[in-house]
């Protein structure tokens, strides 16, 4: 095995414990989305995320140089993270998850096509079956199986906003590429994570002042430690490593494996299992992604 594929296959490796913590934040963002503001909520995690990869610089990288040049890059880094995550908190507000999710299944595709603007990667055609591969399994999988539900499906506002969510997101993991000026994994995530805090700070400030802090009960500060460290932190950094090593819509294929880990992850936690044919979705997201392992593309 090539030293390029060994990278590869670690960029894999990130991107599936990508996938899987942030499915792990799906059943807790939903118990939590009532009792706070969308921005409040953003901005809250990325304040405890920027603390946590703090103190990871401090205590893991001693002695590495921490300032960085440029500073503006993470600016339109963190906004572009921030963006995403305040529009679909507040699309929730208009729509349902199912419907959030279906529009997800969009991401990938506009990776591909901001990753060919402006990275110029070429997908080849057995990626591009892939990732269509992984739409539909998606699709029929967010949608339980239902024929009926699936043709209903109608585009409202709340599908909209989160549309240009998507698209911030998309568009995050080119900018990756081309915005990195070789710093560490750790020094580029807490810089991106401080970008976030800046916007979604200044966006959510007049909330932040008004919220009553300690009347909020305990799954929502449960809830935001787990998306500071793990949803937030952790998931920019393996979303950073992944962006390095493997081509923009490789990267964000993975989105299309959520709703089938969140499946797992509900029937492990005792909340039932899914129907016998909704698993002909979660079969071929599993074979799209095994398709996009072994596509040799840059």
């Amino acid at each position: 095995m090539t030293a390029d594929r060994r990278e590869a296959l670690k960029g894999h490796a990130a991107m599936l414990l990508f996938a899987t913590l942030i499915s792990g934040s799906f059943s807790l963002g939903g118990e939590t989305a009532p009792h706070i503001d969308p921005g409040a909520l953003t901005a809250i995690r990325f304040a405890i995320a920027v603390a946590a990869m703090g103190t990871v610089l401090v205590v893991l990288r001693r002695g590495e140089r921490v300032l960085v040049a440029a500073p503006w890059r993470f600016l339109i880094l963190g906004g572009l993270l921030g963006l995403y995550f305040v529009l679909m908190f507040e699309a929730l507000r208009l729509t349902d998850p199912i419907s959030l999710g279906a529009v997800f299944t969009m991401t990938p595709l506009m990776v591909a096509i901001f990753g060919r603007v402006i990275l110029g990667q070429r997908a080849s055609p057995l990626v591009v079956t892939s990732l269509l591969l992984a739409a539909a399994g998606a699709v029929w999988v967010i949608f339980r199986a239902d024929l009926d539900a699936l043709l209903a499906f109608d585009l409202g506002l709340g599908e909209l906003i989160f549309l240009l969510g998507c698209a911030a997101h998309a568009l995050y993991i080119p900018m990756v590429r081309l915005f990195n000026r070789g710093e560490s994994g750790q020094v580029f995530t807490f810089w991106t994570l401080l970008g976030g805090l800046i916007v979604t700070g200044t966006y959510a400030a007049p909330t932040l002042l008004v919220t009553d802090w300690p009347s909020l009960p305990p799954i929502v500060w449960i809830t935001v430690s787990y998306l500071a460290v793990f949803a937030s932190a952790g998931t920019f950094f393996l979303m950073r490593f992944a962006a390095l090593r493997l081509p923009a819509a490789k990267v964000m294929a993975y989105g299309y494996l959520i709703p089938s880990l969140v499946i797992v992850l509900e029937g492990l936690a005792g909340h039932g299992w899914v129907a016998v044919p909704v698993l002909v979705g979660v079969a071929a997201t599993v074979l799209a992604l095994i398709i996009l392992i072994f596509a040799q593309d840059a």
